[in-house]
């Protein structure tokens, strides 16, 4: 019998031939965690078929699969709040790891500071094995709600200073902000800012995440960086710019998000 589970993680996947077994990697680093969990699988496209997940994985009672026909990645992450039970929400890729404190360590300085967000380090995960840990623009430490993009100078600069499957997050605060919009790329930035433009969280200095390199990478693509790419990039940057605004001219609406 299990537990309740204390944070919920969300993987959207296409169930890719060439990344099927890392979501196996992924599955085997969950049963590593030292606090209970659940985990909803989100197979997005028409051609990711729920018959190919892993027997093994597809019959945990701790994992929820909800399949979703249409492609898109932000889709696949938004609608799968509605199957969270836990408190706590983080999400992580199909293709990446979690270390074996990754959930416990964000969830109980959540619980200790009551804080909306509480995020690790992520590191780089090498096909020899090595490991390298991003350096994390946003600094080490508590946060108020919108300092975040602070760290983020221009949309040309790159990516946002904080990662999403960085993040752990309070469900509601997930729901509340509409998770990561309705893009087709860079969704990810839109749920970066939207959770930490509207509230106080911190970084902690353990790594988190591990991000692992390998050629069928989505986001390593020469066509990634394109035209939409860049608009997502421009859009989360000035919708942190308007939330940071906001706040600092009617700091009373904002009061309770803080």
């Amino acid at each position: 019998m299990h537990h309740p589970p204390k944070v919920a993680v969300i993987t959207p996947t296409g169930l890719a031939s060439n990344r099927r077994r890392y979501l196996t990697d992924l599955y085997n680093s969950l049963c590593e965690q030292d606090i209970t969990w659940e985990w909803i699988i989100a197979p997005n496209g028409r051609r990711a078929d729920p018959d190919r997940i892993p027997a093994a994985i597809a019959a945990d009672p701790r994992v929820i699969i909800c399949a979703r026909p249409d492609p898109g990645a932000a889709s696949a992450r938004n609608t799968s709040l509605n199957y969270v039970t836990a408190p706590f929400v983080c999400y992580a890729d199909d293709d990446d790891l979690l270390p074996p404190d990754s959930l416990s360590v964000r969830y109980h300085r959540a619980l200790d500071t009551g804080l909306g967000w509480v995020a690790g380090l992520s590191a780089d995960l090498k096909k020899n094995g090595d490991l390298h840990t991003w350096d994390c623009a946003t600094p080490v430490g508590p946060h108020d709600a919108g300092d975040v993009w602070t760290y983020w100078h221009s949309p040309q600069d790159g990516k946002p200073p904080l990662g999403h499957t960085m993040l752990l997050t309070r469900t509601e605060i997930a729901r509340a902000y509409a998770g990561h919009g309705g893009l087709t790329k860079g969704e990810d930035y839109v749920y970066v800012m939207s959770i930490t433009g509207n509230s106080a969280g911190e970084v902690l200095p353990e790594v988190v995440y591990h991000y692992r390199h390998h050629r069928g990478q989505w986001t390593k693509q020469p066509t990634y960086r394109d035209r939409a790419e860049y608009d997502a990039r421009t859009f989360a940057y000035n919708q942190g710019a308007a939330l940071r605004q906001l706040r600092e001219q009617s700091p009373a609406a904002f009061a309770d998000a803080a």
